[in-house]
């Protein structure tokens, strides 16, 4: 017994240099395999499309923090020297990106800038007493919102695609994968929403504080009624036509989204006995998000 155990122990050393060794292998060959695209997006939702699309080949940076508004944000310093590192950035053509697109370009001049929202219509924003299918002549604040609509987010989809396939050709068949997987998603999402909303009779209306549900609007023949104009709070006699509207059309639900203060959306809720209802434009998880809210649309209508 004692010769056995002096064996065990002339080997040991060599033994546990081996492992070291293979673990050391093993972890590098996994950082390597782990390691991914470094890309940054504005807001939460880009994240799905590109996450949907690139799996764990990418690594996604978010400018646009939960909780915050891209209508007024501005990224902190550390975010910027983070960019140093990313190949590709993904605007979608919120307002913050105005004042900070140039800045984050040159933050880092071999970064790709790729404009999602390139190819597609804009309108401009509803302002309050208008639905979407009338717009107020003259405005010229874009309503960015473009990712809220299935149709138009597929075409985002396919930007994300192209600048991800042109980064990595060698991964481009995965990529390729992934977005005919979401595609079809979206596709069989967006049927839903066609049966959903095409069914519902009488009205097709609905109250929103912020008007970021446009193009969700118009893609299923609906009319948001938005309270506030370009991030204000309505004067109080346009508060109290708002109330008269929404007691004339019967609605009882106003949607709110938590970016924004909820005030003036509780104050109508108040005069006609109805209720606040939060609907996150800005929420990561993008398709069950829209289902959600667009069931709550539905069950609003009036």
């Amino acid at each position: 017994m004692r010769l056995c155990c002096i064996k065990r122990r002339t080997q040991t050393p060599a033994l546990a240099g081996l492992l070291v060794l293979a673990a050391a292998l093993f972890l590098a060959g996994a950082c390597q395999a782990d390691e991914g695209l470094a890309v940054a997006v504005s807001i939460l939702p880009q994240k799905y499309f590109v996450e949907r699309i690139g799996g764990r080949l990418v690594e996604t940076a978010v400018m646009v923090r939960p909780g915050a508004s891209p209508a007024t944000y501005e990224p902190r310093p550390r975010q910027m020297m983070a960019l140093a590192e990313s190949k590709i950035y993904f605007a979608i053509g919120v307002p913050f990106e105005q004042v900070w697109l140039p800045k984050i370009a040159s933050a880092n001049q071999g970064m790709r800038i790729v404009h999602t929202e390139a190819g597609i219509e804009r309108f401009p924003m509803a302002a309050p007493g208008h639905g979407d299918r009338r717009p107020t002549p003259g405005r010229t604040a874009m309503d960015p919102h473009v990712w809220l609509s299935p149709p138009l987010a597929l075409i985002q989809a396919r930007h994300i695609l192209s600048a991800l396939c042109q980064a990595e050709p060698a991964r481009a068949e995965t990529f390729q994968a992934n977005y005919k997987e979401l595609a079809a998603q979206i596709v069989e999402l967006d049927l839903e929403l066609m049966a959903l909303f095409g069914g519902a009779e009488g009205g097709r209306r609905f109250m929103v504080f912020h008007p970021a549900w446009g193009y969700f609007a118009r893609a299923y023949g609906l009319d948001q009624v938005p309270i506030e104009a370009e991030g204000k709070d309505p004067k109080p006699a346009a508060l109290k036509e708002l109330i008269e509207k929404a007691r004339r059309d019967g609605i009882k639900v106003i949607f709110a989204q938590p970016q924004f203060s909820m005030r003036s959306a509780e104050t109508i809720a108040q005069a006609i006995g109805g209720r606040v209802v939060t609907a996150d434009p800005l929420a990561e998880d993008w398709l069950a998000n829209l289902k959600q809210v667009a069931a709550t649309f539905r069950s609003a209508l009036r």
